[in-house]
């Protein structure tokens, strides 16, 4: 589930500019408020860089500051581009084109393509295994299936990296590819592959990108159209452009640098299909001007599941490592994730079955519950688990929301429903728009209670559910709501792949899962050989591997259960062993080895201006920090909020506990005249700060942790007032 599906709401469209910064922390403010020039957004996992960036959005079009239609904004995957389009819909930021790479690729090459090339586009091939095999055959090449996927997945990486069939096989072996075939075999039916396309006239999704690559350095006039047309860009997901997506990035830009890049090198898991995190890494460098905004602030998970992803990312090496961001969590204390070894593969998905039984039984939704392996292959023997369990499943990466037949059946009932309602003799009774639905979706097949087991009938019941939840939860937010506003919010839905809660445990690979969460996460076979993976070798596969674990972990936001079986089937040899990745983080596992990589702090670098770009100025100055220590017994301060104190958490306080209530009471006032979050004020452990300090002038305010200039020059005097004990301090209403 991504944030966006996970919220019932249907929040209201802000009624001015400064409206749609509320609610933001400082960092993201920054973000939403650096409108021109480069910008580069570091952005740690459930740190909220969506939202960041589609606030940014939304507050430049909504100040006049930005022209919707001149506005394009890039992301990986039709899912995140439809949740980004519904949030600038519901910030009022309409007219934002806000696509895939390929998506947005190929709209421009529809409409170039007669005046560049002439004639019509060709034909866009679906899938190209199909055509891979058919070039094998001209070659008189046999392969099996698995071979089949693999030598595509070849011809794929090799086109997003730009590589011609002649030059295959040393760019493989440059880039430590483990070939499926012999590389000379590979570049043969490499060629093949693109002679085929063209003697049949069709195109495959790579050469979209190609294409459009061609056409704006080939043809000028084409290129200047399209930067007429855009003139600032957003990218999300940085890390994971590929060598011809910046490339195509390039392009749309010419010599502009109103770009807004946002990404986490330690979220690099897609390197096999061509990605690389050097472009956000090298994003400074390029661009010695860029303002860089680090977002550590983690909204999503408890402090124990961020504890163990930093501990995950402190023993990681290589360059994405030396740029990791330390999270901090944001929400109370949870529990400590769960460990459990098993005797075999088959134990280990009964025994997460079982548990998962019990949270369903104790009050937790199916819906917020997920199960996450490192490979396909695993999901079967979860399934079946599940099934025997009697507990509802979804498998990720299976057909579309609203793709479904059984979910477009129910679309054109409610359709006709809302149109000729009138002489429906079902709707005699309904009274509001949720017993319409339900009226309307009982002769589609939903009934007051789901039908027995599992299967293809449970989840046919479990998408009509999800569409009556759907409409209650738009009645409750909408008065008077009708049922033709109810289709249209479905369309619009629809379009954006923005698809209602189903009811059911996910079922997902850990690839599949980036860019979800759910409040507990089953993280299953992570043992050795699976996690890392056994073909994982080299080094740098073996970092990336650690990554995907980093990225399955901050997919949880309360719960989290690790396990692994030490044989794959009952009465096999019990020879496999807990992931590397666990030492020293489970308990009983020893001590990390190695030195952990400094991790990045949250806040904002300004980029250096003018003075003729040399490459020493592009570097931003670094400051010695002296360790911060408890000023009680003097030991050194790790934790944000000790740190914030300036105390052990176990130390002894001398905070004036009648200043820290008047404090709590003042900046709830604050808060409610801003419409915005308490802690956006000032955070708990900033005030008890204050209290144990209890400053006297601007300069010992100033001081604490928390305390920032913009702060000090808005809340400074009502903050200083109350520790001088003046009464009824900023409280004044009328004021």
């Amino acid at each position: 589930m991504t944030a966006a599906t996970h919220s019932t709401l249907f929040p209201q469209v802000p009624d001015s500019a400064d409206a749609v910064l509320e609610g933001l922390d400082p960092e993201q403010r920054e973000v939403a408020t650096a409108l021109r020039g480069p910008v580069c957004v570091l952005a740690g996992a459930g740190t909220g860089k969506t939202r960041a960036i589609t606030h940014r959005i939304a507050y430049g079009v909504r100040a006049g500051i930005l022209q919707p239609s001149s506005v394009l904004a890039v992301t990986f995957t039709n899912r995140a581009a439809g949740e980004m389009r519904g949030r600038l819909r519901q910030l009022g930021a309409s007219g934002v084109q806000a696509r895939t790479f390929h998506s947005a690729a190929l709209r421009q090459l529809q409409y170039f393509w007669p005046k560049a090339i002439g004639g019509s586009l060709p034909r866009l091939v679906d899938r190209k295994i199909q055509l891979v095999a058919d070039a094998a055959a001209a070659c008189r090449i046999r392969l099996d299936r698995g071979e089949l996927r693999d030598v595509t997945a070849e011809i794929e990486w090799s086109k997003v990296t730009q590589t011609v069939p002649a030059d295959y096989a040393p760019a493989a072996a440059k880039a430590g590819r483990e070939a499926p075939r012999d590389p000379a075999e590979i570049a043969q039916l490499y060629a093949a592959y693109e002679d085929l396309k063209r003697a049949r006239s069709v195109i495959d999704f790579e050469d979209v990108l190609l294409l459009t690559v061609a056409v704006l350095q080939d043809r000028h006039d084409v290129a200047e159209q399209v930067r007429a047309q855009y003139q600032h860009f957003v990218v999300d997901e940085y890390q994971d452009v590929s060598p011809l997506q910046q490339r195509l990035l390039e392009l749309w830009l010419g010599d502009r640098d109103d770009l807004c890049v946002v990404g986490d090198a330690s979220q690099t898991i897609y390197s096999f299909t061509g990605a690389t995190p050097d472009h956000l890494l090298d994003f400074r460098g390029r661009h010695p001007g860029a303002t860089v905004v680090k977002l550590v602030r983690d909204y999503r998970s408890t402090p124990q599941v961020v504890h163990l992803a930093n501990g995950l990312l402190a023993q990681a090496r290589g360059r994405a490592a030396d740029h990791r961001l330390e999270l901090v969590s944001q929400r109370p204390a949870g529990p400590e994730p769960g460990y459990a070894e098993y005797s075999d593969e088959p134990a280990e998905a009964e025994g997460a079955a079982r548990r998962i039984r019990e949270l369903i039984d104790s009050g937790v939704p199916a819906a917020e519950i997920a199960v996450l392996f490192r490979t396909n292959s695993q999901s079967e023997t979860y399934e079946q688990a599940l099934a025997d369990a009697g507990v509802p499943y979804q498998l990720r990466g299976a057909e579309r929301f609203f793709d479904r037949p059984e979910v477009r059946k129910a679309g054109s009932a409610l359709r006709a429903a809302a149109r000729f309602g009138g002489n429906d003799s079902l709707l005699d009774d309904a009274v509001d728009l949720p017993s319409q639905v339900r009226a309307v979706l009982s002769g589609e097949g939903w009934t007051t209670q789901p039908p027995a087991g599992s299967g293809a009938v449970r989840e046919r019941w479990e998408s009509l559910a999800a569409l009556v939840g759907l409409a209650q939860d738009f009645a409750a937010a909408r008065a008077g709501a009708t049922l033709s506003d109810l289709v249209v919010e479905l369309d619009e839905r629809a379009g954006a792949q923005h698809a209602p809660t189903v009811q059911g445990v996910t079922l997902a690979s850990l690839h599949s899962a980036k860019g979800l969460e759910w409040d507990v996460v089953f993280l299953v076979g992570v043992a050795e050989g699976m996690m890392p993976i056994t073909y994982a070798k080299t080094d740098e596969q073996i970092e990336e591997e650690r990554r995907l674990l980093y990225v399955g972990v901050t997919r949880a936001r309360e719960r989290l259960h690790l396990s692994w079986a030490l044989a794959r089937s009952p009465g096999g040899r019990p020879n496999r062993r807990p992931s590397r990745f666990l030492k020293g983080l489970r308990p009983g596992s020893g001590t990390a080895g190695g030195q952990a990589a400094a991790a990045g702090a949250g806040g904002v670098e300004r980029g250096i201006r003018g003075g003729g770009g040399g490459g020493a100025a592009a570097a931003p100055r670094r400051t010695q920090r002296t360790p911060a220590r408890c000023r009680v017994c003097g030991r050194t301060l790790t934790d944000a909020g000790e740190m914030k104190l300036m105390r052990c958490e176990g130390c002894p306080s001398d905070m004036d506990e009648g200043v820290y209530e008047r404090l709590r009471e003042w900046r709830a006032v604050q808060a409610g005249r801003s419409g915005q979050p308490a802690f956006c004020v000032f955070t708990d452990k900033t005030l008890m700060a204050i209290a144990e300090s209890v400053p006297e002038d601007e300069r010992e305010l100033a001081r604490i942790p928390g305390v920032g200039m913009r702060k000090l020059n808005r809340y400074g005097t009502d903050v200083l007032a109350i520790c001088a004990g003046q009464e009824g301090v900023g409280l004044d209403e009328d004021d």
